[in-house]
């Protein structure tokens, strides 16, 4: 056998390595996976070798139990945590961390960071909101989907952001920034909606030691303190309090995440004194030994304290920001998808959306016909309002046929609407069995509903650009 020379594999490694890193970087490389892991999903929740295995992983026991010698358990820790409630229950925690910290950034220094730039997109994200929660309560108002109304008011960034990307100049670039503001408003809004309205019963003693916790931290970064590790130890106590206190875990990473200061530790002139201290060391030490290999040891610590004072130039948000969105984009959320999207379909009636029943409602209706017509409807409607009574601006070099084909976009839920779905039609009243069907019906609706809001996005931007190309 003719063996391949050791050059070609560096090569053909070298070359897979820069396209991976092309791949990660372009704006819809995460909804491509996101897509892919769904359809993964259903086909291990599906396929008869594969089912049965695949929701006995995602109910296996993680908790840690201590028993007494005479085998009683009496010490569980975490509760009745799962596979599943590890995925959505901690792993989401960094996610929504996330996604806290990209909030602030756009708050502080971005699309949100003046009333001017901020006021239309978030106006249209409480309109996109609200039509979707009105027209699923008028749906399913009295019935046990009523819960549901969170469902259908959540865009998903990551697919929105792609399908533009993908579809070019044929959006402006106006509306492009408008659709990303909307939907980092929305995701502070279905935060709070979550926050509000899909935690447990709460636990006042175990919330109040929270807040004094969050305080306690507010105070050490209104002190100047800047060392993540103040803050990171803070956020793992506050999830476990947040845990059993009965507001859901998740919204520990969102709160942590705004108290996570901007500010690096050494500012503009610090970087540039102490730098320059470090780099004439560095040359110094080059000069006393020449003919040693770079970098010889008074060059490595001289390197290294460069790449302390590098590190510690840029602000712990923008750092945590980067560090893990690639985990959070190419792994956290696929992951979730996966132990979520997998949907067994014991019938075809998962497929009807528009099926109803008096007493359980029509969830699949109310998600899917507030995803598809809510969200464009109560994004451009809202956005109109605005602009007519001169509180907000048109986007520039933007129509209102364009923007109400890019606010169709909006009416991709996926991730959010999936999330809001696995803490819905729970209650008082309401069978576990009949919790467990809405809520597969309520991913399958999330699914049909997402996929026709992309399709009909696309179809009315590359129409309405076409239109308008003949028109000039």
């Amino acid at each position: 056998m003719k063996l391949i020379p050791i050059y070609w594999w560096n090569k053909e490694i070298h070359n897979f390595r820069i396209s991976q890193d092309k791949f990660s970087k372009q704006p819809w490389a995460n909804g491509v996976i996101l897509l892919l892991c769904v359809v993964i999903a259903m086909l291990l929740a599906n396929l008869p070798f594969t089912k049965h295995a695949y929701h006995a992983f995602l109910e296996t026991s993680l908790s840690l139990r201590i028993a007494s010698p005479d085998g009683a358990v009496n010490w569980i820790f975490p509760r009745d945590m799962t596979v599943e409630k590890f995925i959505n229950d901690i792993l989401m925690v960094i996610f929504f961390f996330t996604v806290g910290l990209e909030i602030k950034r756009e708050v502080v220094n971005g699309e949100l960071s003046s009333f001017k730039k901020a006021i239309l997109p978030v106006i249209a994200a409480f309109g996109g909101v609200i039509a979707p929660a009105l027209i699923f309560t008028a749906v399913n108002h009295g019935t046990f989907s009523a819960s549901g109304w969170g469902i259908p008011t959540a865009t998903d960034i990551a697919f929105a952001v792609g399908i533009l990307s993908i579809l070019g100049d044929k959006v402006p670039v106006s509306l492009k920034v408008f659709l990303t503001a909307l939907a980092i408003a929305d995701d502070l809004i279905a935060i709070l909606v979550v926050a509000l309205f899909y935690g447990g019963k709460i636990n006042l003693l175990l919330l109040g030691i929270a807040f004094a916790v969050i305080l306690f931290t507010f105070i050490l970064k209104r002190l100047g303190e800047k060392r993540l590790f103040f803050y990171l130890l803070p956020a793992i106590i506050v999830w476990a309090l947040f845990y059993y206190s009965g507001i859901h875990a998740t919204m520990s990473g969102v709160v942590m995440a705004f108290i996570i200061p901007m500010d690096a530790r050494y500012n503009k002139a610090k970087f540039h004194r102490r730098s320059h201290i470090l780099y004439t060391g560095l040359v110094a030490s080059e000069e006393l030994s020449p003919a040693e290999e770079f970098p010889n040891g008074p060059q490595r610590y001289y390197l290294r304290r460069l790449s302390g004072l590098s590190k510690r130039s840029i602000g712990p948000t923008y750092r945590l920001e980067h560090l893990l969105s690639p985990w959070v984009n190419f792994l956290i959320m696929p992951i979730f998808a996966l132990a979520n999207a997998g949907v067994e379909i014991t019938d075809m009636s998962y497929f009807n959306v528009f099926s109803y029943d008096p007493a359980i409602g029509g969830a699949g209706m109310g998600i899917f016909l507030g995803l598809l017509l809510g969200k464009p409807i109560g994004i451009t409607l809202s956005s109109w309002i605005a602009i007519k009574c001169k509180i907000g601006e048109m986007p520039a070099k933007s129509t209102w046929a364009m923007l109400f084909a890019v606010a169709c976009l909006g009416g991709i839920g996926f991730t959010m609407s999936i999330f809001v779905d696995t803490l819905s039609f729970a209650g008082e009243g309401i069978p576990a069995d009949v919790t467990a069907h809405l809520r597969d019906a309520g991913k399958i609706a999330v699914l049909m509903g997402s996929l026709c809001a992309g399709i009909l996005g696309s179809v009315l931007i590359s129409l309405v650009a076409k239109i308008q190309g003949r028109k000039a």
